[in-house]
């Protein structure tokens, strides 16, 4: 991805900060498991929706030109692919959060959702983080 460093340290700081916003927006209803509070963990899956859909635009729209200008074509094709699987990784946990919403009660809800967010987090972290990886070592054999 073809940044500079000003643009890189720009989209570092307005992406950690939507995503802190996001974790502190959406965590108070983590702990709202009870089916008769669910409004109010919608509230807060609502509110912590609106920096994710942020990240999400950015990632897939706002960081397209400097994806497009990468001059090799095998690595662009591959950050390209990261950015998707990032974005679809990240889709998986706004689906876990949802699931006391869902009718799973008790401590079957509780395993629901650690269960959910190991897979999202293996997903997330390790198949994201090869392909991160696989660019790096693509990257570097070219120059």
């Amino acid at each position: 991805m073809k940044l500079t460093p000003e643009e890189s340290q720009s989209k570092s700081i307005t992406l950690g900060a939507a995503a802190a916003l996001m974790i502190l927006a959406g965590y108070p209803g983590e702990i709202v498991l009870d089916a008769d509070q669910a409004s109010t963990r919608w509230m807060f899956w609502g509110a912590a929706m609106l920096p994710f859909l942020y990240i999400v635009y950015t990632l897939l729209v706002g960081l397209s030109g400097a994806t497009n200008a990468e001059e090799d074509a095998e690595i662009r094709g591959k950050i390209k692919q990261a950015q998707v699987l990032t974005v679809l990784s990240w889709c998986t946990y706004p689906i876990v959060y949802i699931f006391p919403m869902m009718g799973i009660t008790g401590s079957n809800v509780v395993v629901a959702i650690q269960l959910g967010y190991s897979v999202s987090d293996i997903i997330s972290k390790c198949a994201v983080g090869l392909l991160i990886t696989d660019i790096t070592i693509s990257k570097s054999r070219k120059q």
